[in-house]
């Protein structure tokens, strides 16, 4: 491995920085006192069950149609109602379990408020369905979320263009790959309802109430643009959406329409501020089980990135391209199909090193884009 590489100024005044040794636990408590994450139930609600997870916090799962085959929505009651946060996608098994909602636990009092933790298919799908059948109660999300749900809807409804296609070329993608990137636009659009048409917008820091609690925003980039997480100080609870997963990483990739971005500072630099959270607050995210167990979560999701680096810089020993060390690095996925999110994720971690300069990017006579050790 090589050394250390210093800091340098990240995207949105994040700090990058790539040790090259696997080491990424930060926190000297938890080397020294390693902990463990606690789940708050062994299972999940099927169907149109609910678990309650906190006071007045139901936890329902939603299907969904993809490899990754659900989704957490919670119900929160309120004095006049409920408020839900997020839906799935625009499917039959999506809504038979929201009818069932509806008409279960649900019913008798009306959903008063929506929230979207961010645009993503699977938490956004069903939002203006849901909304039409609750009389359109106001709608919370950032306003770069929301607009960004709507392009992709818009942008799916035709072929990859030429900027996309040759992206995806000069990064040395197969002909099976190209082909991917154009069934996930066929994705959105089998998949994703027209959104509510006005919103009120979440900012980073904002306080919002809602189920008789004050929540802080916490606004990060990395998964999405502006994913919103939800914090209540007074109960120690976090409604993390997708940015702290129990089990699993999230999506981190770079995508045609933004090809220079370097999501993976953002994302890093976002667990910085969980972990300065307290390490018992109870944490409710999007898929997967509810836990006990912050700061350990948010040491193993460094310390997963910091792996996937350090592989990624062996890889570059040889000059080759995004595809070439997606093969390398994600063979599994790779092999399975999912080489649109292998090819994603590693032009992500890519970029990373560039900017930490222990990686530089070059091009070849024929046009193609390589990746090499500094």
């Amino acid at each position: 491995m090589h050394g250390s590489r210093g800091p340098t100024a990240g995207v949105g005044g994040s700090t990058a920085e790539f040790r090259g040794n696997g080491d990424a636990v930060l926190d000297p408590e938890l080397r020294e006192h390693p902990r463990t994450i606690t789940y708050l139930h062994d299972h999940h609600p099927i169907g149109a069950e609910t678990i309650e997870v906190a006071p007045g916090i139901l936890w329902a799962r939603i299907p969904l149609p993809f490899r990754l085959n659900h989704v957490n929505v919670w119900l929160i009651r309120e004095t006049d109602g409920w408020t839900v946060i997020d839906t799935g996608t625009a499917d039959p098994a999506a809504r038979a379990v929201w009818d069932a909602l509806l008409g279960g636990v649900l019913s008798g009092s009306p959903i008063v408020r929506m929230i979207a933790t961010h645009g993503h298919t699977d938490h956004v799908g069903l939002a203006g369905w849901l909304s039409e059948k609750s009389d359109e109660p106001p709608y919370l999300i950032t306003l770069t979320e929301w607009l960004a749900a709507q392009m992709r809807v818009e942008e799916a409804r035709t072929p990859l263009g030429t900027h996309a296609l040759r992206f995806l070329e000069r990064h040395g993608c197969d002909p099976e790959t190209v082909a991917s990137f154009g069934d996930d636009r066929r994705r959105t659009l089998t998949y994703m309802e027209p959104l509510p048409e006005a919103i009120i917008r979440l900012r980073d820091g904002d306080e919002v109430r809602f189920g008789g609690r004050s929540w802080q925003v916490m606004v990060c980039g990395g998964h999405a643009a502006a994913h919103a997480s939800f914090w209540c100080a007074a109960e120690k609870i976090l409604i993390a959406g997708d940015q702290v997963l129990s089990k699993i990483s999230p999506m981190i990739g770079v995508f045609p329409a933004e090809p220079e971005a370097n999501p993976l500072a953002e994302y890093l630099a976002s667990l910085d501020r969980f972990r300065d959270l307290p390490p018992d607050a109870l944490v409710l995210p999007s898929h997967g089980l509810p836990f006990h167990g912050l700061r350990v979560r948010v040491e193993e999701l460094a310390y997963h990135h910091e792996l996937r680096l350090t592989a990624l810089h062996g890889l570059m020993q040889t000059p080759s391209t995004t595809m070439h060390l997606a093969h390398g690095l994600f063979p599994k996925a790779v092999a399975d199909g999912q080489g649109r999110h292998a090819f994603a994720e590693t032009l992500a971690h890519a970029h990373y090193l560039l900017e930490t300069r222990a990686a530089e990017r070059r091009t070849t006579a024929d046009g193609k884009i390589v990746f090499a050790q500094s």
